[in-house]
């Protein structure tokens, strides 16, 4: 059974956001950006140019990480420390521009790589939406 972001947070007994609806669109986020460059990672080693392909996967599977580790870091609201979510939100938003980045190289060639620029690009976004809420 899957539970919104949203649901998970209002059921918190300590719920403190800066900005719900900008942080739960931010968790959204990184979980979509997790699933898309985790699964770009995949397809591009299907490919038959995967050589080419290889700073690209690299960049997916970190952008992956970071996302993940950034939508588990935002779900916690009990206690949190600002200085550790602001840098955990920004390392995010760097690694989904890069990604992007080297993903729009091959969009031309692979929707996989389009599809996860995209989805990298609406991640970073709404990190960079959050990271101007969060205190310092």
């Amino acid at each position: 059974v899957h539970f919104p972001a949203a649901l998970r947070l209002e059921a918190h007994p300590r719920a403190i956001t800066p900005d719900r609806d900008l942080l739960l669109c931010c968790i959204d986020e990184c979980v979509d950006c997790a699933a898309a460059c985790t699964s770009c990672a995949d397809a591009d080693l299907g490919e038959p140019d995967v050589q080419e392909l290889v700073g690209c996967v690299r960049l997916c599977l970190d952008c992956a990480d970071a996302c993940g580790a950034t939508g588990r870091i935002l779900i916690r609201q009990t206690e949190p420390d600002l200085g550790v979510l602001r840098a955990a939100v920004e390392a995010c938003a760097v690694a989904c521009r890069a990604c992007a980045d080297e993903c729009e190289k091959h969009a031309a060639h692979h929707e996989h790589c389009r599809i996860c620029a995209e989805v990298c690009r609406r991640c970073d976004q709404a990190c960079r939406d959050l990271v101007a809420t969060i205190g310092n």
